[in-house]
């Protein structure tokens, strides 16, 4: 049927309120009081339905106190607005008055006569579901049918319904990602916490008390050591354990990156600074504001560019290339080297008053040659992280596989470890690391400097007594067991056994 103008504005009014605001609760009142104004339909409420209780509330209304909307509670199929719920279907009363279902629980009808009243309620549905319910009152007007109020209520109860819909799944997405947040945040605190610094040395608890000393503060850290000595792990337990723990770690390898792009990368640039430069871009110190900001391999950055990096430490500020706008910055610098930055100050590769503006908490990871007591320790740890990225089972390391490890003088430290035990469990077929899984350079006498020479019945007597000492620690010192893993006799078994004066009792 044709519409009338004041529901063709009230529609029209309704639309824009929806769409001009996530607050659901301020859209509600603002449908209500606009029906109310354009069409006449006083005490206007919504009530909404708890799926986990099956109980009706009033979310909101129009012309009812907050005390008669708290009273306005329903059990599903109660009342009117119950039975709309339940069955989905609309009900519209002429006089209410003369309708047993109207409870008015409210009560905000119970000083009008009910005779001049009419009520309309129609269900609120999420596709199928019905999650509430939007109702309204009428002044009676006669014999006039209630069917256009019926359909016009129920357009706008659709219009609610999709705005519902909407918010929830905004909501829910935003629940997702908080959710994800959280969980990465913990996974970033777990990953970087101090407890992943493998380390039981001397020297390794002396850097673990650095950090904490430093973590909290906003000093800028030079972190010294040779390449593979885990400075940019410990760079990022310094940040994750600070106060800017929930700001950017911004990670630069200035080795990495030509001298002529090097400024253009931490400062950023505004269009047309240079060739290609076709628009404007951030800098890394600009991503980092707020946070931290890790300058790996800082010895190689070109003295000009030291230039502008001091500046912005001491004035906390910058300038794209090809701008002139002075953009605020506020972060902490770690910065990382492997060489001598003293030395090359007096050689002049590097300004000096930029090295003391970076030297204000030196922290120095010490080589891995000089932590023999850690190679152990690390090994295990790469073991158990590569045995489970590989899904192997491989249990422990062989007697003269550590050996090896511990005698080696690892010149790559622990990035080089890591690789060698990421090689050793690829190439490990059974429960256990063997000396012939490791690298060449550690099984080289020259290498590992465990034996000057070595003939080939050595070589091959070294080899079957690896191997009969790890099959009685598989067994526990049990020959029977150790002999049929190795699928020979236990004849042969005890021969070998005797020959090499092993203790089987040892291992049990």
């Amino acid at each position: 049927m044709k519409q009338r103008p004041d529901e063709i504005v009230c529609l029209y009014e309704i639309t824009r309120a929806i769409h001009a605001t996530l607050d659901l609760r301020k859209v509600l009142y603002k449908v209500l009081d606009l029906m109310n104004e354009h069409l006449g339909m006083n005490r206007g409420s919504i009530a909404l339905l708890n799926p986990d209780t099956s109980q009706i509330h009033i979310e909101v209304a129009h012309g009812i106190s907050l005390s008669e909307r708290t009273r306005g509670r329903y059990k599903l199929g109660e009342g009117i607005t119950g039975r709309v719920i339940k069955t989905g279907r609309p009900m519209a009363v002429p006089k209410i008055e003369n309708e047993p279902l109207f409870l008015d629980r409210t009560g905000a009808r119970s000083r009008i006569d009910k005779s001049t009243i009419s009520f309309i309620c129609v269900p609120i549905k999420d596709g199928g579901d019905v999650v509430g319910a939007l109702s309204v009152d009428r002044v009676f007007q006669g014999s006039s049918p209630l069917n256009e109020d019926v359909r016009l209520l129920t357009v706008i109860s659709t219009l609610i319904a999709q705005k519902v819909a909407m918010l929830e799944k905004i909501n829910r997405e935003k629940d997702r990602l908080e959710e994800e947040n959280l969980r990465l945040k913990k996974e970033l605190n777990r990953k970087y916490s101090f407890a992943n610094i493998v380390g039981n040395s001397r020297k390794m608890q002396e850097v673990f008390y650095l950090i904490t000393q430093v973590a909290r503060s906003n000093a800028n850290v030079l972190l010294l050591g040779e390449s593979g000595t885990g400075k940019e792990l410990v760079a990022n337990a310094i940040h994750y354990n600070s106060l800017r723990a929930a700001k950017p770690l911004v990670k630069v390898n200035c080795a990495a990156l030509p001298e002529n792009l090097i400024e253009a990368e931490l400062f950023g640039y505004e269009r047309g600074a240079f060739t290609g430069a076709n628009r404007e871009k951030a800098g890394k110190f600009e991503m980092a504001h707020g946070g931290t900001i890790f300058l790996d391999e800082i010895g190689a950055l070109a003295l000009e560019s030291q230039g502008k990096l001091l500046r912005v430490l001491q004035e906390r500020e910058l300038e794209r290339l090809g701008g002139s706008r002075v953009i605020k910055v506020n972060i902490r610098l770690i910065a990382a080297t492997n060489k001598d930055l003293a030395r090359s100050v007096e050689e002049g590769g590097f300004r000096e008053d930029l090295f003391y503006r970076l030297n204000v908490y030196p922290i120095y990871l010490p080589p891995l040659r000089e932590r023999e007591a850690d190679i152990l320790l690390l090994a295990d740890y790469f073991l158990e992280k590569y045995r489970e990225e590989y899904n192997k089972d491989i249990r422990r390391i062989s007697t003269p596989s550590i050996e090896a490890l511990t005698q080696y003088h690892w010149p790559g430290n622990v990035r080089e470890l890591e690789n060698c035990m990421e090689r050793a469990v690829l190439l490990c077929d059974n429960q256990v690391i063997h000396s012939y899984h490791l690298p060449p350079t550690l099984q080289t006498a020259q290498e590992t400097g465990t034996q000057q020479t070595q003939s080939f019945d050595q070589a091959v007597e070294r080899f079957e007594r690896e191997l009969l000492v790890d099959a009685l620690k598989s067994s526990r010192g049990n020959m029977r067991r150790a002999a049929k893993a190795l699928r020979t006799t236990e004849r042969i078994f005890g021969y070998k056994v005797k020959k090499y004066r092993i203790e089987p009792k040892r291992y049990r």
